[in-house]
């Protein structure tokens, strides 16, 4: 069975301010060209379809005419929520748009239930696991305390459990939506949990022949069965070098994988400047990144008047525009964000009660009792989403 395993669409979001409405649609039609030039059998969208719980109408749009391309082609596909997608508003109409060959797989209580393919081989029995926050789904799986690893574990449980009742041989595909341990992460994915307790082993999905991950948006190979497909388009300037791809995945008779790179369209390429302005004003090798999108690190022991004025006149996608100077002051002051770059919530919340309470540790119960703030809180937010939707 030949499998196209997508995700991280984030229909709706911009770069720095770009619209990146046709950049989406223009990848969305080189998927439905994709699934018709190589045969595929199924679609597999492993969550954050779109970028925000509440999507904008044109995002709306493009899902829909997405919808219609892939129903017309007859082509069963399946989606699951990611930690973006708001799952009841993503949700809505699944058992309807079913009947088209479209899977909408949003709550945890599906879990279990798998969507029924089959080829010449036999069955595949392919399970959609939404993003599980963990605050929210722990009473629905019968746990009483436990993160993103143990709810996961407990969904993979039900996908192990309901395999075993299946006529022997039949191959196992999973979607999930986590940070697998061993991923690469990159600047332009949300966090999804507090104090870095959001990464789950690779070895929760034991059992299973195949694992479409989303959430990380660089696509990386974790073992020959467990892959993330990565975003379609870059989000960030730190996906500058990454390839954006989609995976071409050729499941075998005895559950073997293969698996081949999709490139997708590159809108605009990404380029990252370092340099004095004068330089890179003058810089003949540059000329190449005259049409990228362009972030830009000057390193000018004084900050030069009107600098992105004059970048834009040699560069005129420029976006981003940052300082470090070469020559600092032996005690200059440090900014805060970049004393807080790469930092947890809790992390940085402890380091500011230490900030407070200086010479004073904190004590096991404190951390609890930020950690179940954190989780009030992103338990809320998600909540409200839902309810809004």
């Amino acid at each position: 069975m030949r499998l196209l395993h997508t995700s991280d669409w984030h229909l709706g979001r911009s770069f720095h301010r770009e619209s990146l409405h046709e950049a989406q649609r223009a990848f969305l039609d080189h998927l439905v060209a994709v699934v018709q030039a190589h045969g595929v059998d199924a679609v597999l969208v492993a969550g954050d379809v779109y970028d925000r719980a509440l999507p904008g109408l044109d995002a709306v749009a493009l899902f829909d005419e997405v919808l219609h391309e892939l129903a017309e082609l007859g082509v069963p596909t399946v989606f699951i929520s990611g930690n973006h997608d708001s799952a009841r508003r993503l949700g809505v109409g699944a058992g309807l748009i079913q009947r088209a060959g479209i899977h909408l797989r949003t709550d945890p209580d599906s879990c279990g239930t798998p969507v029924l393919l089959a080829d010449q081989h036999g069955p595949v029995a392919v399970y959609g696991l939404p993003y599980l926050e963990p605050a929210l789904v722990r009473e629905r799986f019968g746990l009483a305390r436990g993160g993103h690893a143990t709810v996961l574990g407990a969904a993979m449980d039900q996908v192990r459990a309901d395999l075993a009742a299946r006529t022997a041989g039949t191959r196992a595909v999973v979607l999930a939506h986590a940070f697998v341990t061993g991923g690469a992460p990159s600047d332009s994915e949300r966090d999804i949990a507090v104090g870095g307790v959001a990464s789950v082993p690779a070895s929760v999905f034991d059992g299973v022949h195949y694992a479409a991950l989303g959430h990380l948006h660089g696509a990386q190979t974790l073992a020959p069965h467990l892959r993330y497909s990565g975003s379609p388009l870059a989000y960030s300037f730190s996906e500058a070098r990454q390839r954006k791809t989609m995976w071409l995945v050729d499941l075998a008779a005895d559950g073997e994988v293969s698996a081949e790179r999709i490139d997708c369209p590159v809108p605009r390429p990404l380029a990252c400047l370092r340099g004095r302005l004068d330089e890179l004003l003058e810089d003949p090798e540059l000329t190449a990144h005259e049409q990228s999108w362009v972030q830009v690190t000057l390193t000018d022991p004084g900050r030069p008047s009107e600098p992105m004025e004059r970048l834009r006149r040699r560069f005129p996608h420029t976006l981003q525009l940052l300082f470090e100077p070469e020559e600092q002051p032996a005690e200059g002051p440090v900014s805060y964000a970049a004393r807080v770059r790469g930092r947890g919530e809790l992390e940085v919340a402890e380091s500011f009660v230490r900030h407070v309470r200086p010479g004073i540790e904190l004590a096991r119960g404190e951390r609890d009792w930020l950690r179940t703030g954190f989780e009030t809180v992103r338990m809320d937010q998600h909540g409200r989403a839902e309810l809004s939707g």
